[in-house]
């Protein structure tokens, strides 16, 4: 009950921002809707996206016709620990809002990583926003960190990876625009575009039997990862893979953010 009412009054306020007191458009809505509501039983969804502000979550799911106030379908979301669960209230409510902690700098065999590899071993749905941090200046989608291929290659069912790419809730939520600092509330009258990719295809079992030949690499530091079993891949043959993984992603998200700039000029 307590989740249902937290999730449920964060949800209206959202659908109020995006779908009322700013004009968003999204593309390609149905995917993202067919997936959260109706995807195989057991299949989990691991959605990523860029971040352009603090307030990407919950405000990106608070568009027309979909359904951001149902705590049963709503995501689980990788958030930073040090902004969003800073003393018990903080991290009571987040919790309830089906929000990880993460915490940075912690690397990506961390316990809360665990915790996300949970929701996935459930076949639920989990975001991340792969970049790391916020970045509000326009440029290319950044070098992704690993954390969410690591994610990918442990769930005992490989994940339909949706990319989702968004401008405008950096107008909404700038980080210097009140003297210096973010606004008390989130701005008003704004453009907002969304658009949804198509799912990011893996050819996992190929991906490992390429990385499980890779050589030792003695120049890099090693940060004593497990071996990921079955397969038995070493630390340096993780790298690769998390590494290859990371860049598909990024590409198709980087297409995704080329695409969402054409529809902007046109």
């Amino acid at each position: 009950v307590p989740r249902a009412a937290v999730i449920g009054a964060v949800g209206t306020i959202a659908k109020a921002y995006v779908s009322l007191l700013n004009t968003t458009t999204v593309h390609n809505a149905d995917a993202l809707h067919r997936l959260v509501s109706s995807r195989p039983p057991g299949t989990p969804l691991l959605t990523v996206s860029n971040h352009m502000s603090t307030i990407d979550d919950p405000f990106m799911w608070g568009f027309k016709g979909f359904p951001i106030t149902d705590s049963k379908l709503a995501r689980w979301v990788l958030t930073a620990e040090d902004i969003c669960f800073r003393n018990v209230f903080m991290s009571y409510m987040f919790r309830l809002g089906k929000c990880v902690p993460i915490t940075r700098g912690a690397g990506i065999y961390q316990d809360h990583m665990n915790e996300a590899l949970e929701v996935l071993s459930t076949g639920g749905w989990l975001h991340s926003f792969p970049e790391g941090k916020v970045a509000q200046d326009h440029q290319p989608i950044r070098r992704l960190k690993w954390g969410t291929a690591s994610l990918i290659v442990r769930a005992p069912v490989t994940p339909i990876v949706l990319p989702i790419v968004h401008t405008g809730f950096e107008k909404v939520m700038p980080e210097k625009s009140f003297f210096g600092r973010r606004p008390p509330l989130p701005l008003c009258g704004k453009e907002i575009k969304i658009i949804v990719g198509e799912p990011v295809d893996f050819d996992l079992p190929g991906l490992k039997q390429v990385a499980a030949m890779i050589p030792q690499d003695t120049s890099f530091e090693r940060k004593g990862w497990p071996t990921i079993t079955p397969e038995g891949l070493d630390e340096a043959a993780q790298r690769w893979l998390y590494q290859k993984m990371s860049d598909k992603i990024q590409s198709a998200m980087e297409s995704l953010r080329k695409t969402l700039l054409n529809l902007k000029q046109h």
